[in-house]
C-alpha cells in the first residue's frame, strides 16, 4: 500500500494590508483627506539623507480628521480616479501643526516705534537730459 502523505498547515504568517502613518495636510475636500507620509532615506552613492514625501489620497467616511493631525490609512479599492486609502484612526489630534510652526504666530512690531517702521528712501529727483 502507498503510503498517504498528510499536508501541514501553512506555517507561513499572514500578510495583512500594510497601514501607514501620516499627517493630513488637507481638509478641504468632503470625506477625502490629503494625507503626507514623510520618508528619510541615505542616498546610496552620495550617503547624503534624502527626505522624500509620498501623498495619499484617503476616504474619511465621518469626516473626523482635521488638519494636522496623525493618522493611521489603509489600502482599499479604488475609490476614485486618486483615492485608493481609507482611514483607520487617528493616532493623534494636531501633531502636524507644531511641526509647521503654525501654533503661534510671531508678534508684529509696534507701528509706532520710530526704529521699526519701514518708511521707503527717498529718491532722487529726475534730471531731464536730452
Amino acid at each position: 500500500m502507498a503510503k498517504t502523505e498528510q499536508t501541514k498547515p501553512s506555517t507561513k504568517p499572514t500578510t495583512r494590508p500594510s497601514t501607514r502613518v501620516g499627517i493630513v495636510e488637507s481638509d478641504k475636500r468632503d470625506r477625502t483627506r490629503t494625507v503626507v507620509c514623510a520618508n528619510v532615506a541615505m542616498h546610496p552613492k552620495y550617503g547624503k539623507y534624502v527626505r522624500t514625501r509620498t501623498v495619499l489620497h484617503v476616504h474619511d467616511e465621518g469626516n473626523t480628521s482635521r488638519t494636522g493631525d496623525l493618522v493611521e490609512v489603509k489600502p482599499c479599492r479604488p475609490m476614485s480616479k486618486t483615492k485608493r486609502w481609507a482611514l483607520v484612526k487617528i493616532v493623534q489630534q494636531g501633531v502636524g501643526l507644531r511641526f509647521e510652526g503654525v501654533d503661534a504666530p510671531a508678534a508684529a512690531p509696534k507701528a509706532t516705534d520710530p526704529k521699526t517702521t519701514n518708511k521707503a528712501p527717498a529718491k532722487p529727483a529726475k534730471s531731464d537730459k536730452k
